[in-house]
């Protein structure tokens, strides 16, 4: 098996772009309507790391929660807090299943966990 790209459900185009893009620093990759005023579906990136997100009703659940494995945590979440964005401010955590994680929610309630293994191979 290969990459996994999760599709996350979303509602609102503008506070999604802001969200991903400006905020979490991911690329736009592309999008795809099949017709003017048809739903979203777009793909962004971040590294490796490769997310879909549709307004197609029935495409995903909002709410869902996808984990990210991370190199340089600590360095993503610095820049996360270089950034304005008025909606989250996430903290940086040591969970006790040997990982640090930086959570955020989308504008459409799904969650986002960032983390890095704290665990030494």
């Amino acid at each position: 098996m290969n990459r996994v790209v999760p599709i996350l459900r979303m509602f609102d185009v503008a506070l999604t772009k802001q969200f991903y893009i400006d905020f979490l620093g991911f690329s736009l990759d592309w999008e795809h309507r099949f017709e003017d005023g048809f739903p979203l579906y777009m793909q962004v990136s971040y590294g490796d790391c490769r997310l879909h997100l549709s307004e197609h009703f029935g495409d995903a659940s909002p709410g869902s929660a996808v984990r990210i494995e991370v190199e340089g945590i600590a360095a993503f979440h610095a820049k996360l807090h270089e950034r304005p964005y008025k909606y989250a401010r996430p903290g940086l955590e040591k969970k006790p299943w040997d990982s640090t994680e930086v959570s955020v929610q989308d504008p459409s309630g799904n969650r986002l966990h960032f983390f890095e293994s704290d665990k030494e191979e």
